[in-house]
């Protein structure tokens, strides 16, 4: 199953108190492995999870350029962290604070990737949230070549006004 044939839902999944989702993926961003948090919170089960691009869970509310820094940087050998909406099998949605750890070989090359997901607070949630939908809005507007471009300068600005990087207010939240 595609999550692009998911019909997203107003309804909202919680991660418990102490808990964390934990899945780690190839160079290519196909799950290598997970946990038992993901699988019961996602409801995919963990055979629909491996060998699946991480894709899976990306809820349509969370902005290209969001997915594109994220991607930039972790390929580029740097640890992410960020928020973002993940989607579930049933349409549901959870919010996560994520921390994408890279990986190496014995080389030192980058052999993958490890993420570790917390629940997001919801003063994040409130403060990221209205950043995302206008970031979605000036990438839908702008049409798929120029959507990542449209969706950073979004960010840029929101950012600038707070005086901050990403990784700054990601920490701050």
């Amino acid at each position: 199953m595609k999550s692009r044939d998911i019909v997203p839902n107003a309804t909202e999944r919680f991660i418990a108190a102490g808990s964390y989702i934990i899945s780690t993926t190839d160079l290519k961003g196909r799950i290598t492995s997970v946990n038992d948090t993901l699988v019961d919170l996602s409801g995919f089960s963990r055979a629909e999870l491996i060998g699946t691009h991480h894709n899976i869970l990306r809820h349509p509310d969370i902005p290209r350029a969001v997915f594109a820094m994220a991607w930039a940087t972790i390929t580029g050998g740097e640890d992410f962290s960020g928020y973002i909406k993940n989607l579930c099998k049933d349409g549901s949605f959870y919010w996560v604070f994520a921390h994408i750890v890279v990986q190496t070989d014995a080389e030192g090359e980058l052999a993958g990737f490890r993420s570790v997901r917390r629940a997001a607070s919801r003063t994040a949630v409130s403060t990221i949230e209205p950043v995302y939908v206008a970031m979605c809005a000036a990438e839908q507007a702008a049409g798929a070549r120029d959507a990542i471009t449209a969706g950073s300068e979004v960010l840029c600005a929101f950012l600038r006004q707070r005086g901050q990087s990403y990784a700054q207010m990601v920490a701050t939240l």
